[in-house]
C-alpha cells in the first residue's frame, strides 16, 4: 500500500467503501422482502414499499450532485453512510411499531443514502485519474467499479437472506449497521478531504445540465433502465411466484444470480466494446436491446407452454447486452462531464436513471395487474426503442466538453 500513489489509495478506499455499502443495500432489500413475505404480504404489496425508495433517489440526485460541488464528494459519501445506519437503526424497533409506512419511510433514508454513496463514487473517479489518462482508462475502471457493485448487490441479496434465517430480522439489521458504522469512521478518518468541491459556490440553478450530451444520454438512460424495471421488479418475481409455482427462495436466488453475473459482464464491457467507445456504440448497443426484448416478448406469447424457458433464456440474453448498455453509458455520463462539475453533471444524470426506475415500478404493477407480463414485455420494447432514438443526440466521436 505505501508504493501506491495517492489518487490510487483514495480510490481503493472509495471503492471499499461503495462495496461495503452496496452489500448492504442488496441485504437489506432482501430482508425487507423475504420477512414481509413471511407476514402474509403480497408481491406487489412488498415491490410498493421501495416506491419511496425510488422517489427519493430521483430527489437526491438532483441535490446531491449540488451538495458534492459544495461540500466535497468525500463529505456526500460518509453523509450517505450515516443514513443508511440510520435507516437500519430504524427497523429495530419493537414489531407493533413496524408497519408498512414506517418501513416505507425507512427505505425513503436507505435511498437517500444509496444515491449520495453513488454519486460520490462514480463522480470521484474521474477527478482521480491523471489527466493524461486516456479515456480507456477512465473506461477500464469506470467499468470495474460499476460490475463490482452490481456483483456486490447480488451477494447482498444471498447475504440479507443468509442473515435473516440464522440470526433473524432485527438481529441482521443491528450486525449491519455495526459493520457500516466502522466503515463510516475508517472512512472519516482516511477519505481526503474536499474531493470534488469547487471553489466557486454553484447557483441552485445550475442543478439543471445545460450540456447537450449529458442531456440526451439522461434521456436515454431514463428509459434504458425504465426498460429493465417494467418486467422485472414486480411483474417478473410475481409471475415466478404464482404462474410457474416458483419457491420464494428460488426467485431470491435467481434474481441474485442474475444482478451478480450482470455485474460481472459490466466489469469486462470494455473488452466487448472496445477501450474508448462514443454514441454510436451506445446506438448499437441499445438498438441490439430493444430487438432482443421484442423478441422475447414474441415468443413468450406465441409459445406459452414454454414460458419458463423462454424467461430464463431471454433473462440471460437481456442482462449481458443490458449491463453492457449500462457500463457504456456509465462511462459517457463520466467522459461527457465537466471536472470543475462533475458532481452536478453526474448527480443530474442518476436523476434521470431514478426517473426511470421510479417510472419502471409504477408501471411494472400497474401493467402487469391489468395486462399481464406480456405486456409489460412490450412495453420495456417500446422504452428501449424511445432510448435507441434518442441516443442519436450522442456526438459520434471523441468528446470535448461544452454547454449548449
Amino acid at each position: 500500500m505505501k508504493k501506491l500513489s495517492s489518487s490510487i489509495k483514495q480510490y481503493l478506499i472509495i471503492t471499499a467503501n461503495y462495496w461495503a455499502f452496496t452489500l448492504t443495500d442488496g441485504a437489506l432489500r432482501m430482508l425487507v422482502v423475504l420477512h414481509f413475505y413471511q407476514l402474509g404480504y403480497t408481491p406487489l404489496s412488498i415491490a410498493l414499499l421501495f416506491l419511496f425508495y425510488e422517489i427519493f433517489g430521483v430527489v437526491t440526485n438532483l441535490i446531491g450532485g449540488w451538495l458534492g460541488a459544495i461540500l466535497g464528494l468525500n463529505r456526500t459519501m460518509n453523509i450517505g453512510l450515516a443514513i443508511q445506519i440510520i435507516a437500519l437503526a430504524m427497523l429495530l424497533v419493537p414489531a407493533e411499531m413496524l408497519t408498512v409506512v414506517w418501513v416505507m419511510v425507512a427505505q425513503a433514508f436507505s435511498g437517500i443514502a444509496k444515491d449520495l454513496n453513488k454519486m460520490s463514487a462514480k463522480s470521484a473517479i474521474k477527478l482521480l485519474l491523471p489527466e493524461e489518462g486516456s479515456n480507456s482508462k477512465l473506461y477500464h475502471w469506470v467499468a470495474v467499479l460499476t460490475g463490482s457493485k452490481n456483483t456486490m448487490k447480488g451477494f447482498g441479496f444471498f447475504l440479507g437472506a443468509a442473515l435473516l434465517n440464522s440470526i433473524g430480522f432485527k438481529n441482521a439489521a443491528a450486525a449491519m449497521a455495526i459493520a457500516l458504522f466502522v466503515v463510516l469512521l475508517f472512512s472519516l478518518f482516511y477519505l481526503k478531504k474536499d474531493l470534488g468541491k469547487i471553489k466557486s459556490k454553484p447557483k441552485f440553478s445550475q442543478l439543471f445540465s445545460k450540456n447537450r450530451a449529458i442531456n440526451y444520454l439522461s434521456a436515454a438512460r431514463m428509459f434504458l433502465f425504465g426498460s429493465r424495471d417494467i418486467w422485472f421488479v414486480v411483474a417478473l418475481p410475481v409471475y415466478f411466484t404464482s404462474q410457474l409455482a416458483w419457491e420464494h427462495w428460488q426467485v431470491g436466488a435467481f434474481m441474485a444470480s442474475w444482478v451478480i453475473g450482470y455485474g460481472l459482464i459490466q466489469s469486462v464491457a470494455p473488452k466487448i466494446t472496445g477501450p474508448s467507445p462514443s454514441g454510436n456504440s451506445a446506438i448499437f448497443w441499445v438498438f441490439l436491446l430493444s430487438l432482443l426484448t421484442a423478441l422475447i416478448a414474441w415468443f413468450f406469447s406465441s409459445f406459452p407452454k414454454h414460458s419458463e424457458m423462454i424467461l430464463i433464456i431471454g433473462l440471460v440474453f437481456f442482462g449481458i447486452i443490458f449491463a453492457i448498455n449500462s457500463s457504456l453509458h456509465s462511462y459517457l455520463i463520466v467522459s461527457y462531464s465537466d471536472s470543475e462539475s462533475i458532481s452536478m453533471d453526474v448527480g443530474f444524470y442518476y436523476m434521470a436513471n431514478a426517473m426511470g426506475r421510479l417510472v419502471g415500478t409504477v408501471l411494472s404493477g400497474w401493467i402487469y395487474q391489468s395486462h399481464g407480463l406480456t405486456a409489460c414485455l412490450s412495453a420495456a420494447a417500446v422504452f428501449l426503442f424511445l432510448s435507441f432514438i434518442l441516443s442519436f443526440g450522442l456526438p459520434s466521436s471523441r468528446y470535448t466538453y461544452r454547454s449548449v
